[in-house]
């Protein structure tokens, strides 16, 4: 069988507050010319589908758009929710779509059911795991403690379980939206933490043939079995280098998998640029961005004056600008930005109570710490599902 695994649409988003519906059409023409030309048997999409819980009008009628040139191509789809998504409402309809071939799995409780689709070798399950949001899955999975490693460790248990009763040689894709220990995160994801706090292991996802990751933005392998498409479009200029394509999947008779990247269309390149103003207008280096989507980093000790027009004039693309004098680390003008670059909330304010009382929190503390993180997250949560 032969599948195109992608995911993390985000349709609705924008690119530093330039609209990107016009190139997410433009992905979705390009996916639906891949699955006509390549002879793709299902398409995969693992999560994210939306940007946020309550996508504008205009972000529907693409999504509707694109359901309906597959359906039309009687080409099977197998689509999970994400943690921007809201799968209550992206599950409505689910049942019905599942007739025209079209089918989503939003629910916790259905992680165990697949989505059955032969080839000439048997059938080939289908395992949506949706976005798992551990304080609200907990009792669904009978677990003692939430944690994203339990949870998927819970929902897994179901797979299993689901295909060992199944008849022998049914080989098996699972569809998951997490982060995966040794998966390489970038600036766009929101709500992921980083460092471990909630990711869990390849390993976790033993058993089956293949598995279809959502959640972070680069394409990544972390195992033969277990890959990211990694989103279609950049979302932020950490992702200016980035190769984004989706994952063309062949599973053969024996549950043997290769796999094949095929590029995305580029609405247009992004470039990071680093100096002085002066520099980065004169320098001819910097001649093939000049048509770039630009993030300009300006090193003077002095802000200069009127930064973006002069800026624009070379590079009429630019879309962000940072300032980052060129200062010894020990200087007492060193940006609070640059001090808190690369850490997470929790490292923060474990700081902070260091500084304030002169020792950090210790391991009770930081438990009390982590779990108010995590109740603020699943509070939010709980409002996006009840907008």
């Amino acid at each position: 069988m032969r599948f195109l695994h992608t995911s993390d649409w985000h349709l609705g988003r924008s690119f530093h507050r330039v609209g990107m519906l016009g190139a997410q059409a433009e992905f979705i023409g390009h996916l639906v010319a891949t699955v006509r030309e390549r002879e793709v048997d299902a398409v995969v999409v693992s999560g994210d589908v939306y940007d946020r819980a309550v996508p504008p009008l205009s972000a529907v009628e693409l999504f509707d758009d694109a359901l309906h040139r597959l359906a039309d191509l009687g080409v099977p789809t197998v689509m999970i929710s994400g943690n921007h998504d809201s799968a209550r409402r992206l599950g409505v309809g689910a049942g019905l779509m599942g007739r025209a071939g079209i089918h989503l799995r939003t629910e916790p409780s259905a992680c165990g059911t697949p989505v059955l689709l032969p080839d000439a070798h048997g059938d080939v399950a289908f395992y949506g795991l949706p976005y798992l949001e551990p304080a609200l899955v907990r009792d669904e999975f009978g677990v003692e403690r939430a944690g994203h490693e339990t949870v998927l460790a819970a929902a897994m248990d179901r797979v299993r379980a689901d295909l060992a009763a199944r008849p022998a040689g049914t080989r098996s894709v699972v569809l998951a939206h997490a982060f995966v220990t040794g998966g390489e995160p970038s600036d766009s994801e929101r709500d992921i933490a980083v460092g471990g706090v909630a990711s869990v292991p390849a390993a976790l996802f033993d058993g089956v043939d293949y598995v279809a990751l959502g959640h972070l933005h680069g394409c990544q392998t972390l195992t033969d079995r277990v890959r990211y498409s990694g989103s279609p479009l950049p979302y932020s200029f950490s992702e200016a280098g980035h190769r984004k394509s989706m994952w063309l999947v062949d599973l053969a008779a024996d549950g043997s998998v290769t796999a094949e990247r095929v590029d995305c269309p580029v609405p247009r390149p992004l470039a990071r640029i680093r100096g002085t103003l002066e520099e980065l207008l004169a320098d001819p280096a910097l001649a093939p961005h000049e048509e770039a989507w630009v993030e300009a980093t300006l090193t003077d000790p002095v802000r200069p004056a009127d930064p973006m027009a002069r800026l624009a004039e070379r590079f009429p693309h630019t879309l962000a600008l940072v300032f980052d004098p060129d200062r010894p680390p020990d200087d007492p003008d060193v940006s609070y930005a640059r001090r808190l670059a690369g850490r997470d909330d929790q490292q923060i304010v474990e700081d902070f109570v260091a500084h304030v009382r002169g020792t950090g929190p210790d391991a009770h503390e930081r438990t009390v710490l982590r779990d108010a993180f995590d109740a603020v997250r699943t509070d939010e949560a709980v409002r996006e599902v009840a907008r």
